[in-house]
């Protein structure tokens, strides 16, 4: 798209204003000191024309001056230009908008560069001064009193206007900038903590998958070890077993590598296999005992349906709780209950064992990994030793997470 000609020299002489403000200044000042020298020449055709010619160009000389340091001073500027304005007008210079071109431009900058109340205070004093110096004047008795008074208001308040305007208009693009930036930071951030949530998420599917069945494997081959010479029927069961959780494992990290490498084309392949349930806590359960730990289950009140989030966290955290039995606990048995009331699935699993010498419950991302899950669908975790003995892990998850925990965040 072509930029018009118009446009690329505005363009240019802003960058021209911004590197070269000085000269800038300069030139609007001598622009000004032409236009009050031509206004302090000029008289009505009935009166008399002042006497003090030199005097009113050194006067009208001193009130551009000050305007070089607008930028910085606009206060005493204003202040100083207005002050010698007045005075050429109370010593008889008719009032003209050329006259008045310093001061107008000393009140656009005022207006532009500071505030709402210093403007309202300068402009209405110097509004005040000027009306009465043009109402006072000898050079305007040939004018009535009305236009002698709406004249100098008139003229003084574009500026004031102008300025006004330019100011708000300042202070917008500035929010408007300062919003920008703020949405884009928001969306950085909340990239990152995107990116951090999957992180985690991707920790917990991995460390649930690898630690359960590395866990039951290495319970696996140390049983068939010991009963190798007493029981080689036993143990040739336990290698079997130690083989279809093996597969398994494989099985289930292949699935989740595999929702890792897919994109949306891909999202409804049949080569990835549905994620675990608790449909499938008897095979858990069967693995388990497979390594040498009874597990019974017991379920109260009637099962109701799960959202596949909910669902998935249950068997998750039940397939957790069994692994760190297995490797943190001498006990030989563990529980799981399951009761489903009107609005909640609670999960208690406890063992009445004691820890091992050296236990590792607390140190490792086990039971962090349990309760980051079940908050992540609006549920509650607690897990620690039981007063009489062994390890407790008791949840209360919702049956249908709330719609903005579900889209936010992946269990």
């Amino acid at each position: 798209m072509s930029i018009p000609p118009e446009r690329r020299y505005a363009d240019r002489l802003e960058e021209f204003a911004e590197q070269h403000p000085f000269l800038v200044d300069l030139a609007m000042v001598l622009g000004l000191m032409g236009c009050a020298a031509l206004g302090s020449s000029l008289t009505l055709p009935s009166a008399d024309p002042p006497d003090q010619d030199k005097t009113g160009s050194v006067l009208m000389l001193a009130a551009c001056l000050p305007l070089l340091k607008h930028r910085t001073h606009p206060r005493t500027a204003v202040t100083v230009t207005s002050a010698c304005t007045v005075t050429a007008v109370a010593m008889g210079y008719l009032l003209t908008p050329l006259l008045l071109a310093p001061i107008m431009a000393a009140l656009y900058w005022l207006a532009s560069l500071t505030d709402r109340r210093t403007t309202r205070v300068y402009g209405l004093t110097i509004l005040a001064a000027v009306t009465v110096a043009a109402v006072l004047s000898d050079s305007m008795n040939h004018i009535s009193l009305l236009l002698r008074t709406i004249g100098p208001f008139f003229w003084l308040l574009l500026p004031l206007a102008a300025g006004n305007m330019t100011r708000l208009r300042r202070a917008y693009l500035q929010a408007v900038q300062a919003r920008a930036e703020h949405a884009e930071r928001t969306r950085e951030e909340e990239a990152r903590l995107r990116v951090t949530e999957e992180r985690m998420r991707i920790a917990r599917e991995l460390h649930d998958v690898v630690a359960h069945h590395m866990a039951l494997a290495n319970a696996q081959a140390g049983t068939a070890a010991h009963l190798a010479l007493t029981n080689p029927e036993q143990t040739q069961r336990i290698l079997t077993d130690l083989t279809g959780t093996t597969s398994s494992a494989l099985r289930e990290l292949k699935a989740t590598l595999g929702l890792l490498r897919h994109n949306d084309d891909t999202l409804g392949s049949p080569g990835l296999e549905p994620s675990p349930g608790l449909a499938r806590l008897p095979e858990l359960v069967a693995a388990c005992e497979s390594a040498g730990l009874e597990v019974t289950v017991a379920t109260e009140g009637e099962p109701k349906p799960l959202s596949p989030g909910v669902d998935l966290t249950a068997f998750r955290i039940v397939q957790e709780a069994l692994t760190n039995v297995t490797k943190h606990a001498t006990a030989d048995a563990a529980h799981v209950r399951l009761e489903y009331t009107h609005s909640r699935l609670l999960i208690t699993v406890l063992n009445e064992g004691p820890s091992k010498p050296e236990p590792a419950q607390g140190r490792g991302f086990g039971v962090m990994g349990m309760r980051e899950r079940a908050h992540s669908i609006g549920g509650e975790l607690c897990a620690g030793p039981r007063p009489q003995g062994g390890f407790e892990v008791t949840t209360a998850l919702p049956l249908q997470p709330s719609t903005d925990l579900a889209e936010g965040t992946t269990p």
